[in-house]
C-alpha cells in the first residue's frame, strides 16, 4: 500500500525475484559468500536500470574467507560498492 521512494533489492538464488522488480529497483545488494557469488551480482546488474546503485556484501559467517575477494572484485570492477551489515559489529541482532 503507499508508494515507495526506495527499493532495494537483495536477491535471493534459492527463491528468485520475479522479474518485474527488477526494472523499479534503486539499489541491488548482492551478498557474497563465494566466488559463484560474483556471477550471481553480474547476472542481476544486467536486469536493474542504469541508474540503480550496486552493492556487493561480504556475508557475515563468512567474511574472514571473502572480504579480500570483495574488496578485489570492487577495484576491479568499479560499478559495484561495498556494504557491510554495520549492525553486526555492534553486536545488534
Amino acid at each position: 500500500t503507499g508508494s515507495w521512494d526506495w527499493i532495494c533489492l537483495s536477491p535471493k538464488k534459492q527463491n528468485p525475484p520475479l522479474n518485474e522488480i527488477y526494472n523499479k529497483t534503486d539499489e541491488l545488494k548482492v551478498i557474497i559468500q563465494n566466488a559463484n557469488d560474483f556471477i550471481w551480482a553480474e547476472e542481476n546488474s544486467k536486469k536493474v536500470n542504469a541508474n540503480c546503485k550496486l552493492f556487493l556484501q561480504p556475508e557475515w559467517s563468512k567474511f574472514g574467507e571473502i572480504i579480500d575477494e570483495v574488496v578485489e572484485y570492487v577495484k576491479a570492477n568499479p560499478k559495484w560498492n561495498i556494504s557491510i551489515q554495520a549492525h553486526k559489529y555492534m553486536h545488534i541482532p
